[in-house]
């Protein structure tokens, strides 16, 4: 049997390259999965340029579609050659966070300076494939906590259809979920790359009746309408607070959804609220953001700010899958682009320039 396996590793920024390494050993806590298919997220380009810093040699990636090969001793509940996904974040759930109702948290704390290359600290959150430890773009990944973290796909479901559950469903459906959206609301989520557009999807299934989106790309936002949107504003074309005023009569909406992490959308996002409205962030920030006073309503408007990182475990991804199981909601057609694991560092040139109409790539050991 082969000792070895092909991935994607973290070289220095600018640099993800697909090098060998040992296939992991398996704990009793642990499952090895045969990766069948992944993808390239958005932080994985933070990653690339140097802005998110991680150890040099990780292997990147968080989004694993497989089947089990081999598992931990104390594992119950599955089988090898079982097929599966895990969470992009895969708590114990023993933790602190965890018992506290924020299992995404799992594992918190902060980076020192040199333990990663970064100056002064970083926050890891519960996220450790790709980040702390070695992640999916690769061969194998092994899955630490398998039985909290391990969920068997439904019989009939392809890889492309639930490839969008361990981070980007999750994700965008966390933001719907933050929005405090109730029945008959408006809901105003700004980006529709791929977050932007499952947290559409995500809206229109918690309630919204008006769903307005924003983007600069004529494509994306007719992918949007197909996820629930109501109403498309290309930033290009107008002035998005004034057409968002226009729309709600100048109440404001109920809720925004910030799913790009800039300082623009993030301010566009609070100005477009009505008193009491709730903003909510899905975007990873690289740089420091400010709060403008009078989108603030210097502190007196009664606005509630929200940040998410996606839910994990194995409960998440049975909700996830069971929704593309019911049809309610199509991630298909965000899957654009095929490549090899072979040739990744082409997809990652493809991917990270925005080329050729992509929204996600499945990889394929």
């Amino acid at each position: 049997m082969t000792t070895m396996m092909k991935a994607a590793s973290f070289i220095e920024p600018g640099r993800i390259e697909l090098t060998d390494k040992p296939i992991p050993d398996v704990g009793p806590n642990d499952a090895l999965m045969r990766i069948t298919t992944t993808t390239i997220c958005g932080t994985d380009v933070h990653i690339l340029k140097g802005e998110y810093p991680v150890a040099k040699g990780l292997t990147i990636g968080h989004e694993p579609v497989g089947v089990i090969e081999k598992l931990g001793s104390a594992v119950q509940g599955y089988r090898e050659g079982q097929r599966v996904i895990a969470g992009a974040i895969c708590p114990n759930f023993n933790s602190y966070a965890a018992q506290d109702g924020v299992p995404s948290q799992d594992g918190s704390y902060l980076i020192p300076s040199g333990r990663c290359g970064c100056h002064g600290y970083k926050a890891t959150a519960g996220w450790r494939f790709g980040n702390l430890i070695d992640g999916t773009q690769a061969e194998y990944v092994l899955v630490p906590d398998a039985q909290a973290n391990l969920a068997p796909i439904p019989d009939g479901l392809t890889d492309e259809q639930v490839l969008m559950c361990p981070d980007i469903m999750s994700t965008g459906f966390k933001g719907a979920e933050n929005a405090n959206i109730r029945i008959g609301d408006t809901v105003v989520v700004f980006a529709q790359g791929p977050i932007g557009l499952c947290a559409t999807a995500g809206a229109r299934l918690m309630g919204a009746t008006t769903i307005i989106t924003v983007d600069g790309n004529d494509h994306r936002l007719g992918i949007s309408r197909k996820m629930g949107a109501d109403v498309t504003l290309n930033f290009n074309n107008c002035d998005v607070v004034d057409e968002i005023m226009k729309v709600t009569g100048g109440r404001g909406a109920d809720s925004s959804i910030e799913a790009l992490g800039l300082q623009s959308t993030f301010e566009s996002a609070l100005r477009v609220l009505k008193p009491g409205g709730t903003l909510s962030s899905l975007g990873v920030y690289s740089e420091d953001l400010t709060i403008p006073m009078s989108a603030f309503a210097a502190g007196l408007g009664d606005h509630r700010i929200n940040t998410a990182l996606c839910p994990g475990g194995k409960e998440r991804m049975r909700r996830l899958m069971a929704v593309i199981a019911s049809g309610r909601v199509d991630l298909g057609a965000m899957v654009t682009h095929e490549y090899k694991l072979d040739n990744i560092v082409e997809a990652y040139e493809l991917f990270s320039n925005q080329r050729d109409g992509v929204l996600k790539i499945a990889i394929k050991p």
